[in-house]
């Protein structure tokens, strides 16, 4: 039986190590360093130590998986191929060059579309009709190594990036599952990319959450989706932050971030169409239906958002 080392750090990527344990020797998880969490930020272990220590399967932790001294104990376990979910670092040539099968990456994307960070949430702003999963081999450069196997799943309208997560986390860990035994029996061979057909989804940041009121409504429909729940999506109200977590768009007119009253609630103006909120929360504030919201807030309607 293969030797495997698993990497990975998220919610993500605990299916999948799930699947190889039920199935394989897993002689070591290799994780991101705790995190603080919480308003006490108290450190927290990543889901996938908490279910590798469950396991009793040795975790290393380390800052970065670079140093020599990482490099050196991942020698030590002498693994016939690592399997990587989500870790978070990227892995140097020199550790790559470790494992006698190489290292096998569960991508959250229908490669080589949404090379990078954020496939889920890149996939749902650009309206894509479909996302899926990537089984593939790790070369030096960016999500670019030969592919093994890859599954596509329908996007649903209403897909928010937590529930496109969620499904493919699954599928992730079914086709790592299926792929894996054939790959290292040599069943399967390596299909280099189409490195012609590549796009980007590179490191979202907070600051992208902020709505561009001159964009089109359907365009920020999606973008309320896609970061649903992380980062989010907000806009200013009276130089308060205001998220906006939930909503649709319809045809319609309005100025710019300028919040009007319709006959089925109320929606903002964009650059083309309306945006109809369903959920707003100010800072410091609970979340609220629009309907309670405007009742707290007589002088909402009419406000322009976005200063």
């Amino acid at each position: 039986m293969a030797k495997i080392v698993f990497m990975g750090t998220p919610e993500f990527a605990v299916p999948s190590l799930r699947a190889l344990i039920e199935g394989h020797d897993v002689v070591a998880v290799v994780t991101q360093p705790d995190r603080p969490a919480g308003r006490q930020r108290v450190l927290r272990a990543s889901p996938v130590k908490r279910l590798a220590r469950a396991a009793n399967i040795p975790v290393l932790q380390p800052r970065r998986i670079r140093e020599k001294a990482a490099i050196e104990e991942l020698r030590s376990w002498n693994a016939d191929v690592y399997v990587v979910a989500a870790f978070g670092q990227i892995l140097p040539q020199a550790l790559l060059d470790l494992p006698r099968q190489g290292a096998v990456n569960v991508h959250a994307s229908l490669l080589p579309r949404w090379r990078g960070a954020a496939p889920i949430q890149a996939a749902i702003r650009a309206g894509d009709r479909q996302s899926g999963i990537t089984i593939m081999l790790i070369d030096a450069g960016l999500d670019t190594g030969p592919l093994l196997s890859k599954r596509a799943l329908a996007l649903a309208p209403a897909e928010t990036g937590q529930s496109l997560h969620d499904k493919l986390a699954l599928l992730g860990a079914e086709l790592l599952a299926e792929t894996l035994p054939g790959y290292l029996r040599g069943d399967i061979k390596p299909q280099p990319q189409d490195d012609r057909q590549a796009t980007h989804a590179p490191r979202i940041s907070k600051e992208e959450g902020n709505i561009d009121w001159a964009c089109s409504a359907a365009s920020i429909e999606r973008l309320v989706r896609a970061f649903r729940p992380w980062p989010g999506t907000f806009t200013h109200w009276k130089g308060a932050q205001l998220k906006i977590a939930a909503g649709y768009n319809a045809d319609g007119s309005a100025g710019m971030g300028q919040v009007v009253e319709q006959d089925c609630g109320i929606a903002i103006g964009t650059g083309e169409g309306l945006y109809f909120p369903t959920e707003l929360q100010l800072a410091g504030k609970r979340p609220l239906p629009v309907a309670d919201f405007v009742n707290g807030y007589s002088d909402f309607i009419g406000s322009t958002l976005g200063c």
